[in-house]
């Protein structure tokens, strides 16, 4: 293994064409800058390269830590990672604030998801069904229950399900500490675009590194690919390399909750309101976040004022008092889904090529367990028993088992 190098916070000096890391990780978003910084510590010299490290998906997201209240039909077994990766945030939270220095604002506040009309509680009461299928044991309120613990409830609560495992944590802190973290562990930044990724002949289907918008090539021993919604045009790649993400479009808002109004909400707070789904996420720096649409629009990220409109709308049926609040952000952003909205995560059928990516709506949650597969993979070879069921190459088998 080569040994780490200087970090470069404005580009990558000196990157010519020919230069070489051991591990070159495309896309700086914070499943990008996890997998590179549990590379540099494992003593491989690491480039990220990405034109604005830090940014993507987390800086939209609210950060909810939902294992258990984002559980859906069909989706036992990547329950399973996300508890596992939710048992790793305080320990995670700890040593990334010690690396960088950086609080992410880790909250272990839990959750309360509720309804507010009879058709919500029944799906409300279907949720905890398949919850307790599942070995979860969340706690069921009556609604005078729900509003003792978040007395800025409507009344016309009906009921919920307080969900102490639940927690949250601040995507935006989360991806500057994953940045200084990279940087004091000697990852290199290439601030650059990628055009395409560098195979080693036509007949060698090897992935040697990346091709970069200005022609100059990064070399590398292992290439992953943590580009979220974004992939690459897959120039040159044979068919069904590339990962099957698509975008999928999310709205938030951001209001800030005066001295005078506080505390306003103590723990996340989340319900379905005519079958949309709305949470509000509270910081303990004040500010409070609404979110979000789910909309199958391609790369757009434009805020519409129907966003707008359906998310307060929403809210304010949850906590009406919300309205009095200041409105201080509106953004929109696109979420990795997947076939199965789960996580692809290894190799490809490209030596030399890995994935981590298709987070979906679990990035912020995942980012403790990804960057400690990644890192094993990265160092030995081999993922770690809880990831193998989420391999790139789990498509591929079903494609190939399809009759013709």
């Amino acid at each position: 293994m080569r040994t780490t190098t200087a970090a470069s916070t404005d580009g990558m000096e000196g990157a010519t064409s020919g230069a070489t890391s051991d591990v070159l990780v495309v896309g700086g978003g914070i499943i990008g800058l996890v997998t590179a910084w549990r590379a540099a510590q494992r003593g491989m010299s690491t480039t990220v390269v990405d034109p604005a490290p830090g940014g993507g998906a987390a800086r939209v997201a609210a950060g909810m830590l939902a294992a258990v209240t984002e559980l859906h039909y069909g989706e036992e077994t990547l329950l399973s990672l996300n508890l596992a990766s939710a048992a790793r945030y305080p320990s995670f939270a700890a040593e990334l604030a010690e690396a960088s220095g950086q609080e992410i604002g880790y909250r272990a506040c839990g959750t309360l998801a509720v309804a507010l009309d009879a058709d919500d509680r029944a799906h409300l009461r279907e949720l905890h069904a398949l919850q307790r299928r599942c070995g979860l044991d969340p706690e069921w309120l009556t609604g005078r229950e729900c509003r003792r613990l978040e007395p800025m409830l409507a009344p016309s609560v009906r009921g919920g399900l307080r969900v102490d495992g639940d927690h949250q944590a601040d995507p935006r802190r989360l991806a500057t500490a994953l940045l200084v973290a990279c940087e004091r562990a000697g990852v290199r930044f290439a601030r650059e675009r990628v055009a395409r990724l560098a195979l080693a002949t036509a007949a060698d289907e090897r992935v040697t590194g990346v091709v970069l918008d200005d022609g100059r090539e990064l070399s590398a021993g292992q290439t992953v690919l943590a580009t979220g919604a974004h992939g690459l045009d897959g120039a040159g790649l044979p068919p069904g390399v590339l990962p099957p993400v698509r975008p999928v479009k999310g709205q938030v808002l951001r209001l800030r909750v005066p001295p005078a109004y506080a505390p306003f909400l103590s723990r996340t707070v989340r319900a379905v309101v005519r079958g949309g789904h709305v949470y509000l996420v509270p910081r303990t720096n004040g500010e409070l976040v609404i979110g979000a649409t789910s909309e199958e629009m391609g790369w757009d990220t434009t805020v519409t004022a129907g966003g707008v409109y359906e998310l307060l709308r929403d809210a304010h049926e949850l906590v009406p008092g919300l309205t009095e609040l200041p409105l201080t952000e509106t953004c929109a952003g696109l979420r990795p889904g997947s076939p199965d909205n789960a996580p692809l995560l290894g190799p490809t059928r490209l030596a030399g090529l890995h994935l981590a990516t298709g987070h979906y709506r679990n990035g912020v949650l995942l980012t403790p367990v990804t960057g400690d597969a990644m890192g094993e993979l990265l160092a030995t070879g081999e993922l770690p028993e809880q990831a193998r069921p989420f391999t790139p190459r789990r498509f591929t088998r079903r494609l190939q088992e399809q009759p013709a």
